[in-house]
């Protein structure tokens, strides 16, 4: 098993580059602000995954990672009450998701210390079928995804094929976390 984990932290640490190159690139006057905010917010749960599923945990506690959560699922949900962007929807529900985790996991006995580990758990979260219905939106959604990526030749322009090939392996990552610690 830690042979899998550190295989899916260096997979999330690789998309932690495409995010900082759009970044970078700075053309969100043509793109708009929900863009960016997207990106910003793509990089954060990016760098949560890592530290989640890195079995030497990372350098932030889990209560750190929890109110950073909030606040990214509440910016999104906000934003998405007030009909900004639709992206904003599935933004609030990844943060959401990645707070249920942060919160959802034992923390009797603190093996681990402050930090976050996932891969070090050995109990399941709490509320499983909840994270069964979430793992299934994110396997949905990326498959979804993967699919319209394939089909559409728009997602070329301007980093969108690198924003949803980044979605793909997201979903189907937070997928995955959700479903090895809930069942």
């Amino acid at each position: 098993m830690a042979g899998v984990d550190w295989a899916l932290t260096v997979v999330f640490a690789a998309l932690a580059l495409p995010c900082l190159l759009r970044l970078v690139r700075l053309d969100y006057v043509r793109l708009g602000h929900g863009v960016r905010n997207g990106d910003l917010a793509e990089l954060l749960l990016v760098v949560a995954m890592v530290a989640m599923l890195s079995p030497v945990g990372g350098p932030i506690p889990a209560a750190g990672w929890q109110a950073v959560l909030v606040l990214t699922a509440g910016w999104f949900a906000l934003a998405w009450w007030r009909g900004r962007q639709s992206g904003c929807a599935h933004h609030a529900l990844s943060a959401a998701a990645m707070l249920y985790m942060v919160t959802a996991m034992p923390h009797d006995g603190m093996a681990h210390g402050p930090w976050l580990t996932m891969s070090t758990m050995d109990a399941r979260l709490a509320a499983p079928l909840v994270a069964v219905a979430v793992a299934a939106y994110f396997v949905f959604d990326a498959a979804r995804t993967g699919v319209l990526m394939v089909r559409g030749p728009a997602v070329a322009v301007s980093g969108h094929a690198s924003r949803a090939a980044c979605r793909v392996v997201m979903g189907a990552g937070m997928g995955y976390m959700l479903l090895a610690a809930a069942l």
